[in-house]
């Protein structure tokens, strides 16, 4: 099957599980790389139990597509000898697993480079391998409590709520997509690949602290950390008259605006819209005027203002319809196609795009093993 994209000839090998080092490798693949998949076989000769176990679950078809699996028992002398073969092949190597079970198996870095010296080794952990957490186990609850997220939505929230959604993972693997990408930039340069370490941690720390470091970038600190705006209690969606929207004014002007379209002439008088800029102690206040004033219009009436006006509004998107929104259907976001085992199912299109080189779903996520005895044949023809 010929792959298209900017990726296409660069082999990855996946040796990573759950979503992190599977999500990155999906993005390589879906920008034309061929990324193997290692398995264990435990997990291959559950095949027909597939819809019960982790092998195919929703999460699985999200971020395992444009990739092939290969089952091998890297305990075994002979699973293992086959997954160094493969990796001599390969241009990427991304790996979440401990350093201490990849030496165990001879798979650290150093064990692969002294056959494949052009390959980019990425592994991701928890925490920095030089470091006295280097072995804790790290998941994306505990990454978001180490790397100040937590108390970002205590602070914000009242209450210390992990953000429901997979944050670090999916930032995490964001990263090592691009690391990889310099990486390989790097060795088309000079020949030679190079390890990269990502650790969860230090990654999500540093996305947090862009905006969050906020008083404390200068030292002596000019003021707290966590960026004003975002740590608004009103900064959150507003009830419209039939829905939710955001709908952000984030000037003058726009509160003005804001307020004479909800008939609130008094408001459009108040001395904190009618300076030259807001001040960020009247911004709760503010919001929760706002708030109060998105009840007097329909959602569809706030997007006819707020595009009149320039004012920053988007509906909020209800995932149950996400399916139905026109720009996600026009944008092929959300296409349905049919699965070989699992039938009719929904992917999830490709969101960047490339004039020259586009990239493609070309294969759907595969069941473990599927395409062992294809990658082992294609092997010892090399």
């Amino acid at each position: 099957m010929g792959a298209t994209g900017p990726l296409d000839g660069v082999r990855v090998i996946d040796l990573s599980t759950v979503v992190m080092g599977p999500y990155a490798a999906q993005i390589l693949g879906d920008l034309g790389a061929d990324v193997i998949k290692i398995e264990s076989p435990v997990d291959a000769v559950r095949v027909g139990e597939y819809r019960t176990t982790p092998g195919m679950t929703s999460l699985n078809l999200n971020v395992n597509r444009n990739k092939r699996s290969v089952a091998l028992n890297l305990k075994d002398e002979t699973g293992r000898a086959q997954a160094l073969a493969l990796i001599s092949t390969a241009d990427v190597l991304i790996t979440n697993m401990r350093p201490g079970a990849l030496d165990r198996l001879g798979l650290s870095y150093d064990d692969v480079a002294e056959r494949n010296r052009r390959l980019v080794y990425a592994h991701a952990q928890g925490y920095r391998s030089d470091s006295d957490r280097a072995g804790n186990a790290a998941y994306d609850e505990t990454v978001q409590a180490a790397s100040g997220l937590v108390d970002i939505a205590d602070r914000a929230l009242g209450t210390p709520v992990y953000l429901p959604t997979i944050l670090a993972d999916k930032v995490s693997a964001l990263v090592i997509v691009y690391s990889v990408l310099a990486a390989l930039v790097h060795r088309d340069r000079t020949g030679l690949g190079q390890q990269i370490e990502i650790p969860m941690t230090d990654t999500v720390l540093a996305f947090n602290l862009v905006e969050h470091l906020a008083g404390h970038v200068y030292e002596p600190a000019h003021g707290t950390t966590g960026f004003p705006l975002s740590m608004s209690k009103g900064h959150r969606a507003v009830r419209t008259k039939d829905g939710l929207a955001c709908v952000i004014p984030y000037n003058p002007r726009n509160f003005r605006d804001m307020f004479a379209a909800a008939g609130r002439p008094d408001l459009v008088e108040d001395p904190r819209v009618n300076a030259e800029s807001i001040d960020g102690a009247e911004i709760d206040a503010l919001f929760e005027l706002v708030a109060e004033c998105a009840a007097a219009l329909t959602t569809a009436q706030w997007a006819d203002v707020c595009t009149k006006h320039s004012i920053p509004m988007a509906p909020v998107l209800q995932l149950d319809r996400v399916h139905e929104d026109e720009y996600v259907r026009e944008g092929h976001l959300l296409d349905t196609v049919e699965h070989p085992t699992e039938g009719r199912i929904r992917t999830v299109g490709i969101p960047m795009r490339f004039s020259a080189t586009p990239g493609s779903i070309r294969r759907l996520a595969p069941v473990p093993g599927q395409h062992t005895e294809e990658v082992l044949a294609d092997l010892a023809t090399i």
